[in-house]
């Protein structure tokens, strides 16, 4: 005996079309960084962010120097969102110690340290830029 196919599926969200699926998704997404904002670390780096950002506009001398200083800024509070939602589903799954829980929320951190990283060496050297090569 063969179980019959659900007839739709557990997300409505793949049932919609167009500017509907749009504006659901959009939705979605508010409310990922309203999430997101409850985490301190994101909430540190959204006002790092406030000032980083309009600050990349009059340290770049071109589009895409302000594009790399803006962008690092960015990837940094994208790979914390995505850090935050492994952590989240790694928790929902249970509070005992497990070395796979524990490697995949390493793995989450240990790219939260990379995006800074990439952050920190894009601005010091474009700082640096602007000191000693005016």
């Amino acid at each position: 005996m063969s179980i019959p196919p659900p007839t739709s599926p557990a997300n409505a969200q793949k049932n919609r079309k167009g500017l509907n699926r749009v504006w659901h998704a959009a939705g979605y997404s508010i409310e990922g960084l309203k999430a997101g904002w409850h985490e301190t670390a994101f909430r540190q780096e959204a006002l790092a962010a406030l000032v980083l950002v309009p600050l990349a506009f009059w340290l770049g001398n071109s589009w895409v120097e302000v594009a790399l200083l803006a962008g690092s800024v960015v990837i940094v509070m994208i790979v914390e969102l995505l850090n935050t939602g492994i952590e989240t589903a790694i928790d929902r799954i249970g509070p005992e110690w497990h070395d796979l829980s524990k490697r995949a929320k390493d793995m989450g951190s240990a790219a939260v340290l990379l995006a800074l990283l990439l952050c920190g060496g894009i601005w010091v050297a474009a700082i640096a830029q602007r000191i000693f090569h005016g």
